[in-house]
């Protein structure tokens, strides 16, 4: 447990110096120690002298758009940015968390089970996560905390995932000896989001911020297969623009990708499109476009084709092929733009997100880019040489306004107790 000199002296401390390398780069010492600090005296200040450091990541999407709903394959990764939190243990049976800039919420450890009035709110998902533990067995206790966050909002890195895996980390630290598996962190958060906060998702962004690094995941089946590898490509930086565009009244245009996606599959006579083979599919083309539109046989194209780019990326990744990984990037986007159709809404004639694609082509320092997450509105992702990715920032910041321009790092560490 970190006392007041111990924070004090971070600028000294080896091995806070060892996890802000991996958590956020070397560079960012200072901001890290300037952070780390002043959540401490606002923590301290409630709670006393002494508390514990939680770090939890935001993530990205590097391939696999729209494939996780058909128990498709994606590759994402963590990043550096994070929701840290300063923790006390308490012997009642309650849950504090005060973020920064929010009023504190309470959770009565006696009381788990799901609350509708609480859909939408982080008490839900304190409440969700507690609930998942205690019905497997896993110890639950109390703590109070104050968290600070940069993971960005509105750019598709999935803040509320982040610190959903953060309880989780914190409860497996304080109280479980930390034997709570990366993935069961990511299921017992996944299982908060959708039902108790009342969103329903896939298991995507929850893993690849329990499990950090790259992560290669088939979602064939309820468990998993998951692979973490290591991202070595430092000479590429990665930079996401929030390109604007209003998310309201989308609904359906998301609903759409996925409701597409099964018309055909259940042509085929399947639910979902990984129970159909592709070769079976591109055989009843002839057949399908009497049944379903042409735009339904397109995303079904994109969803086949991206889970075969999902592979190869991330074997390129693994085997550090720096030019296949790019490929793959390209290809994705290429897919999503023209066969998933989902880089602007019907009827948009302001078309952010291909106006910040085609802005980005043109840099000669950007080797690929891609509609992130979602899409209809939002962030696109790019791949930039490291030399040229400051100019590249500048340029998409004269359009798009220098706080919806973010450059990111992998990060290796998912959900962690930060040693000091």
């Amino acid at each position: 447990m970190a006392d007041r000199q111990t924070v004090n002296g971070l600028r000294d401390n080896a091995l806070f110096a060892r996890s802000v390398k991996r958590l956020y780069g070397a560079e960012r010492m200072e901001y890290a120690c300037d952070r780390y600090r002043a959540l401490y005296d606002l923590h301290s200040k409630t709670y006393g002298d002494g508390g514990i450091f939680y770090s939890s990541p935001g993530r990205i999407e590097v391939c696999g758009n729209h494939t996780d709903h058909n128990n498709g394959k994606v590759l994402c990764a963590a990043i550096t940015v994070d929701t840290v939190a300063c923790v006390t243990p308490i012997d009642e049976p309650k849950i504090v968390v005060a973020s920064v800039g929010y009023p504190a919420l309470e959770v009565d450890l006696n009381q788990l089970n799901p609350d509708a009035t609480e859909f939408g709110t982080s008490e839900a998902l304190v409440r969700g996560v507690c609930a998942y533990y205690k019905d497997r067995g896993y110890a639950i206790g109390g703590f109070c905390a104050t968290t600070t966050s940069d993971v960005f909002k509105g750019a598709g890195v999935s803040s509320s995932a982040s610190f959903e895996v953060l309880i989780c980390e914190i409860l497996n630290d304080l109280y479980n000896g930390g034997r709570i598996d990366k993935i069961t962190k990511a299921k017992a958060s996944h299982h908060a989001e959708s039902v108790f906060f009342g969103k329903p998702c896939g298991l995507m962004d929850q893993s690849a911020i329990a499990l950090g690094g790259v992560s290669y995941i088939d979602f064939r089946t309820s468990d998993p297969k998951v692979q973490t590898i290591e991202w070595t490509f430092d000479d590429l930086a990665i930079v996401l623009t929030n390109t604007g565009g209003d998310h309201c009244d989308l609904t359906g245009q998301y609903a759409s990708i996925r409701m597409e996606m099964e018309e055909v599959a259940r042509c085929m006579g399947a639910k979902k499109l990984r129970r159909v083979r592709p070769e079976d599919f591109y055989a009843a083309i002839p057949q399908l476009q009497s049944k379903v539109s042409g735009r339904a046989i397109l995303r079904a194209m994109h969803y086949f084709e991206e889970n075969k780019r999902v592979q190869y990326g991330a074997r390129a990744v693994e085997t550090g092929k720096k030019k296949k990984f790019l490929q793959a990037i390209r290809e994705s986007g290429e897919s999503s733009y023209t066969m998933l159709q989902n880089c602007y809404p019907i009827g948009d004639t302001l078309q952010r997100i291909p106006l910040a694609i085609c802005l980005s082509r043109r840099d000669d320092a950007v080797q690929a880019v891609r509609v992130h997450g979602g899409g209809f509105a939002g962030t696109i992702i790019a791949y930039v040489a490291a030399d040229g990715a400051d100019a590249y920032v500048r340029s998409m910041q004269s359009v798009f306004g220098a706080d919806n321009v973010y450059r990111i790092g992998v990060r290796p560490d998912g959900a962690c107790r930060v040693e000091m």
